[in-house]
């Protein structure tokens, strides 16, 4: 195996784990503060892309609070979080709904349905809670289609044709999520359509939600083009606060994915079985798709020696990718997988059984790992009956 510069000790932390580097995290942080500050927008963690709260005493320092899928991400926020929480959800029951508004300080309803059959329950709530509507644009940006909520057909948001003579009495806000992984320029393009369509209403509310997608602290995002956008709106309605609720940004290479090699099997070229998995520990790589990076290693056939490299499920296709490098595998050594924070814990599962990563941090002074929490045969357990 060749020898890469790691940022950490690599063998300080059981494999397979996920490492969260403090530091790192708090540089992404102070940019996010600096967007805060000049734009006076605020930010959310949006917890479905980031939900390690072992950090939440960090990151609340820099953040006004957390976004919410439902009630368990809306409770997480309130109990290890604070501050604001806000909740969207393409469609809420009953139940889950009565948990939420023990939580949330503002709720986004996705459709004028949802909204007419919540509103005397949010009313007669005992703590006051802001509602608003999530709206679709109806300008796709993105390209692929699986992330893209303006694409034909999509259930999520509420169209312009269908606010025509809606009843908006006791709405405060609007919402509109349509980026993935984009650049300012995008949210330029979807907030000329927001305003086209919905900024009739605007004069009547008290909040616009900005959504999610924006990679703020990706090195070539253009920062003084979204502080800009954000000022230019807010001086157009100043009675209205901005709200920004990324959750990829929060933790944009931030982490890793510390691995080990297990075996190797010739066929039509060596394969490297990891004690990892695509499927189970990071599925967009299969999902998007995508190819992760690995510290000092390179393109298929870049360097003297390349492995197919594939995790320990059953899944004939849980394969990460192609990867070379300068000296051969041997079992037992450990790979870096980079960028690994966000969308990864949040989404991994238990399928063959295989056991969750552990969850590490770097202490940004000492450089020293600890360990978090190391899953084992209950995780898997509790999850069935």
């Amino acid at each position: 195996m060749d020898k890469a510069v790691y940022p950490f000790d690599i063998y300080a932390c059981p494999s397979p784990a996920y490492v969260v580097d403090d530091a790192l995290l708090r540089r992404n942080l102070e940019l996010l503060r600096q967007v805060q500050e000049e734009s006076g927008a605020r930010i959310l963690l949006a917890l479905k892309g980031f939900a390690m709260w072992d950090t939440f005493p960090l990151v609340s320092q820099y953040l006004v609070g957390t976004t919410a899928s439902g009630q368990d991400e809306a409770r997480l926020g309130a109990e290890t979080f604070g501050g604001e929480v806000h909740v969207y959800s393409p469609a809420f029951t009953e139940e889950e709904m009565n948990v939420v508004l023990q939580y949330a300080h503002h709720i986004s309803f996705n459709s004028p349905g949802q909204w007419r059959h919540f509103r005397d329950i949010v009313a007669q709530a005992p703590r006051r809670v802001s509602c608003g509507l999530r709206v679709n644009p109806e300008r796709s940006t993105g390209q692929v289609a699986l992330y893209d909520p303006c694409s034909p057909g999509s259930r999520l948001g509420t169209r312009a044709v269908d606010m025509e003579g809606m009843n908006l009495e006791g709405l405060e806000g609007l919402h509109f999520h349509t980026l993935c992984e984009q650049n300012s320029d995008a949210l330029e393009i979807t907030l000329e359509a927001f305003e086209d369509k919905f900024g009739r209403y605007l004069a009547g509310m008290r909040w616009v939600n900005f959504g999610g997608g924006h990679h703020i602290t990706r090195p070539d995002y253009d920062v003084e083009r979204l502080v800009r956008l954000v000022r230019d709106f807010r001086e157009r309605y100043p009675h209205l606060t901005v709200y920004l609720e990324p959750g990829e940004a929060i933790a944009l290479n931030t982490g890793y994915l510390v691995c080990t090699v297990l075996d190797i099997v010739e066929n039509g070229g060596p394969n490297a079985i990891l004690d990892t998995s695509a499927t189970a520990h990071m599925p967009d790589v299969l999902e998007m798709p995508y190819r992760p990076q690995i510290v000092g290693a390179g393109e298929p056939d870049e360097k003297a020696h390349t492995y197919r490299l594939g995790g320990t499920t059953c899944l004939a296709g849980d394969v990460i990718g192609r990867y070379s490098f300068d000296e051969p595998l041997s079992i037992g050594d450990r790979l870096v997988f980079t960028d690994m924070a966000h969308y990864t814990m949040v989404k991994t599962t238990t399928f063959n059984g295989i056991r969750l990563p552990s969850i590490c941090r770097v202490d940004e002074v000492s450089r020293e790992v600890r360990t978090v929490k190391r899953f084992g045969y209950e995780a898997y357990k509790q999850r069935l009956s």
